[in-house]
């Protein structure tokens, strides 16, 4: 069979500071073999663009095409969410289950197993965002089920899904070597919906805590003389963030202070996108709050947030006009970065030989129009000759 070959105008590989132009990338068998100049490009299906860059990748999306995982934890509420996902340029995504009663992340768990061993386009793995958390911090989690974690709990947590599994949890409320214990089973371990003061975030960074979920949002902030979980994190060089830049979640002039601070290489973009996404006139139930989407804005009839009405290439525009971001920073923090998190750097977030053939092709305005996923072109408005 003769190989695959894009052709895009411009190509950004996931490290050069500046796309370049006349790059061929061929694949074959679902990875790239060469990436080479457009006039030695070989003959075959060709897929041209305007810019390609490393594959978008979502590690924290609730829900998509009007359906949320929580609700019906399943392969096709997971196709659902990778699809409405691939209209924003997202090719990999960490379907996202929140707190829920006792051991209800159980059903996660199984779904990402079934739909990782059927090798579900986009499905990478699996983000439990609680039930561990904060009982002060809890947002729009149901504070009647957030709970400690028990042993239990760290028994199947630890038999895993079969690919990356990120928990978020309040590391004030995990006891003295649990989050090691997870670290070591392979589990990512992130805070959110937490407390914690300064020497608890050092304690769990020191046991092996990566970084923080949705930075600024549901976590004790920055004062004069407690730094809290944000201070924690813009500190301490071995954490990475996610981050929501959708104008909404996080002031612009925080935008620009953690990427400042944190780089682009540390700090990285998420969705927390909800059934809304690709489908803005959803309305969902959390926590026994009906959420409607208005003017981009999430929430509750009270006014609470509940996730974002937000794609992963706005999120890349948003990070380049609210958050000061250079085109390559903004790309890298929605590809390369969670890549690199993940352990996965070696794989996804590049354009390189050898790597998996994931692409987000967008348009001059960063504007998706489609891209591949493992070498299967999703959601295309681009041309194949």
């Amino acid at each position: 069979m003769p190989p695959l070959v894009v052709l895009p105008e411009s190509l950004f590989d996931g490290e050069m500071a500046q796309p370049v132009a006349d790059r061929a990338v061929v694949i074959r068998a679902g990875r790239i073999v060469d990436v080479t100049a457009a006039t030695r490009a070989p003959a075959g299906p060709t897929l041209r663009a305007k810019l390609a860059a490393p594959g978008f990748i979502d590690l924290q999306i609730n829900g998509g095409g009007g359906v949320m995982f929580n609700d019906a934890p399943g392969r096709d509420t997971l196709r659902r969410m990778a699809q409405a996902a691939q209209r924003g340029g997202t090719a990999h995504i960490l379907p996202t289950f929140i707190t829920a009663p006792g051991q209800a992340y159980l059903d996660a768990m199984r779904a990402v197993r079934e739909a990782l061993d059927a090798a579900e386009p986009g499905i990478l793995g699996l983000h439990l965002e609680g039930p561990f958390l904060s009982p002060a911090r809890p947002g729009i989690h149901p504070p009647e089920a957030v709970r400690p974690l028990t042993e239990a709990d760290i028994a199947l947590l630890c038999e895993g899904v079969g690919g990356p599994l990120l928990l978020t949890l309040a590391p004030e409320e995990a006891s003295p070597g649990v989050i090691a214990r997870l670290a070591a089973a392979g589990i990512t371990i992130f805070a959110g919906h937490s407390e914690a003061d300064h020497a608890a975030m050092a304690r769990a960074a020191d046991e092996g805590l990566r970084g923080g979920t949705h930075l600024f949002n549901a976590m004790s902030q920055i004062t004069g003389r407690e730094p809290g979980v944000v201070g924690a994190i813009l500190d301490d060089k071995r954490l990475y963030a996610g981050i929501i830049a959708d104008d909404v979640h996080v002031h612009p002039a925080n935008l620009r202070l953690a990427l400042r601070v944190m780089g682009e290489r540390k700090l990285f973009l998420v969705t927390d996108a909800m059934a809304t996404l690709d489908a803005p006139g959803a309305c969902f139930v959390v926590n026994g709050k009906t959420i409607r989407q208005r003017d981009g804005r999430l929430a509750d009839a009270e006014g609470r947030l509940a996730g974002a009405h937000l794609a992963m290439d706005e999120a890349v525009r948003n990070m380049i006009r609210f958050g000061g971001a250079g085109r390559a920073p903004a790309l890298q923090m929605a590809s390369t970065t969670p890549a690199e998190l993940l352990g996965l750097g070696a794989e996804l977030g590049r354009i390189a030989p050898g790597f998996r053939a994931s692409m987000t092709f967008l348009d001059r305005d960063l504007r998706a129009s489609g891209g591949l996923v493992d070498g299967l072109p999703f959601a295309l408005n681009v041309k194949l000759a």
